[in-house]
This record gives structure tokens, C-alpha cells and sequence, in this order.
């Protein structure tokens, strides 16, 4: 029904990181295309981003808070386990007495989250979700840690889902690969880690058959797509996920985000807020058919295809 997103207002460039790490503006640039990204302040919270990206979506689809019944906020960056990020933020936005929970799938949060909104409400469970992938992950990062900390950064996206005549958002494809926990993982000194090369070689040749398995059950083909929207882990990869996907029949003129660019890599965030980006730059319009297609975690993954607010 609606989405909305937020970022921090401290722009980290590449230049910035190279004066404290061995690293430089082009290296980041061939490895991981990533430009600047968002840096959260000391003082500013994961469930204050949230708060801000959930309004805006409400504002988005004209819903009032008192008509949200649920509030689902992926994430996998809060300082503890609890007390939750999604009360709080249901507290905040004035959507009283909502069921509220959080859902840690990292960046294939959203897409699980929007699937379990989409369930709760054909089951009659709920009638509108507020659903807000939300991360601060520069809490969990060494900043100068050359492989990882020019990688990772904050935001939060959200997405109102609501009833509707005809289905606005198809089955979700899930699953989980718990044998490769090693790929992504805290440090004993809880700062996260990642081995990037077997990421690398694991999304590039996995990704996009789960994406077409979302394409599948949503009865459409990949010639269907408009708009290609993979977690924003690299830009490296969201482009060899849109290759492999164009020789199954997607089109040329199918706009593949490249958010990471100029956001970085905001793990449950990086699909909303890519979307909303996309919305408000012209380049995904209302009605236009998406597929998303996160994972991470260590290793989930999850997909679905859905129309455009």
C-alpha cells in the first residue's frame, strides 16, 4: 500500500574511510562499487530509524496508525535481544496494542517479513501491516576493518501491506543453507565478519534460481519483470544476478537497482530503501512488476515478486 525509507544525514565517502584503513577510492570502487554511504551518530538508534521510515510509509498509503494491527521489523543489528526494536517503534508511531515483533533473517529480512505480513493477512490474522527493516550496522563493525567496514551502513525502509482485490505480492521462495554458518558470523569479539570471497561465489551462482523459483510460483516469467531489486551486497553481484537472470528471457530495458552505490550495504534495509529510492527517482513507477531477492545470515534467503505502490 505505501513505502518510505530513512538514512542517517552523515555521508561517509571513500576518500573518508581510506584516511583511516589501508584502502583507497578505486579499490572500493572495482570490489564493491560502492561510493559513499550513511553513518549513523553515536545517539542515533536503530528503533529511531525505524520510527522515521515507518511514518513515512504510513504517510505513503494514506493509512492511519490506528488502523495497523501488526508491526514486524527486521533486523539483526539491535544492541540486545530485548526489549525488541517493534514495540517500541508501535509505541512511537501510535499504533496501540499491535501485535509486534522482531524477525532476524539479516538481508533477507524484508522479503521473509513482507512474506509473513502477506500470510497473516490472507489467513485473517491481521488486517494491515507495517513492516520496517531496519540496521545500524556500524554498532557491529570494526571501523577499521579493511574487509568489512567499507562494506556495511545504516537506514531503515518500510512497506504498509493491506488487503486488496487482486494479490499485490506473491508466495515467498525461502530456505536456508545452515551448512555455510561459516560464511557470515561474530567475531569473538562480537564485531560481525564475513569471508567475502565464498559470499561472492554463493550468491552469484545461487541467487538467481531462487529468484526465478519467486517468479515461478507467482505464475509469471522473467520476462515479466520491470524492476530487479537483489539485497544491495555488491554491486558485483546484483549485476551477475541480473545477467543470469536476462539469459532466462528477462529484458534488457529490466531497471536493476544498483542502491548500494551511494547507501551501502544496510542488510534488512537495503531492499525497501532501494525501492524507494527507485520510486521516488522515476525509475520504478506505480504498477510495475518487481522481484526482490534477498540473503545472508549465514545463510537464509528468501524472494518474491510484487506490484509497485
Amino acid at each position: 500500500m505505501g513505502i518510505g525509507s530513512t538514512q542517517p544525514e552523515r555521508v561517509v565517502t571513500n576518500d573518508d574511510l581510506a584516511e583511516i584503513m589501508d584502502t583507497n577510492d578505486q579499490w572500493i570502487r572495482e570490489r564493491v562499487g560502492i561510493v559513499e554511504r550513511r553513518f549513523a551518530e553515536k545517539d542515533e538508534l536503530l528503533v529511531d530509524m525505524a520510527v522515521t521510515a515507518g511514518r513515512n510509509a504510513l504517510a505513503d498509503a494514506g493509512v492511519e496508525p490506528s488502523e495497523v494491527d501488526t508491526v514486524i521489523v527486521p533486523n539483526c543489528t539491535m544492541p540486545s535481544p530485548i526489549p525488541n526494536a517493534a514495540a517500541q517503534v508501535a509505541d512511537r508511531i501510535g499504533v496501540a496494542k499491535a501485535g509486534a515483533f522482531d524477525l532476524n533473517a539479516a538481508c533477507a529480512g524484508f522479503c521473509y517479513a513482507l512474506g509473513v505480513a502477506s500470510d497473516l493477512i490472507r489467513a485473517g490474522s491481521s488486517r494491515k501491516v507495517l513492516v520496517i527493516g531496519a540496521e545500524k550496522l556500524t554498532d557491529w563493525v570494526e571501523p577499521t576493518d579493511r574487509a568489512n567496514a567499507i562494506i556495511f551502513a545504516d537506514g531503515a525502509g518500510a512497506a504498509v501491506v493491506g488487503p486488496a482485490e487482486e494479490p499485490g505480492i506473491g508466495p515467498v521462495a525461502w530456505g536456508s543453507a545452515g551448512e555455510l554458518v561459516d560464511m557470515i558470523y561474530m567475531r569473538d569479539h562480537q564485531y560481525l565478519a564475513q569471508e567475502g570471497q565464498s559470499v561472492f561465489r554463493w550468491a552469484t551462482t545461487q541467487i538467481a534460481p531462487i529468484a526465478l523459483r519467486a517468479l515461478e510460483e507467482a505464475g509469471l516469467t522473467p520476462a515479466d519483470v520491470d524492476v530487479l531489486i537483489p539485497h544491495q551486497a555488491n554491486l558485483r553481484i546484483v549485476d551477475a544476478i541480473a545477467k543470469k537472470l536476462r539469459t532466462k528471457g528477462a529484458r534488457e530495458d529490466m531497471v536493476v537497482a544498483d542502491d548500494i552505490r551511494y547507501s551501502g550495504n544496510t542488510s534488512s534495509a537495503s531492499i525497501p530503501m532501494a525501492l524507494d529510492h527507485m520510486r521516488k527517482a522515476g525509475t520504478a513507477k506505480t504498477g510495475d512488476v518487481v522481484l526482490m531477492v534477498g540473503f545472508g545470515a549465514g545463510l537464509s534467503y528468501a524472494g518474491q515478486v510484487m506490484i509497485c505502490p
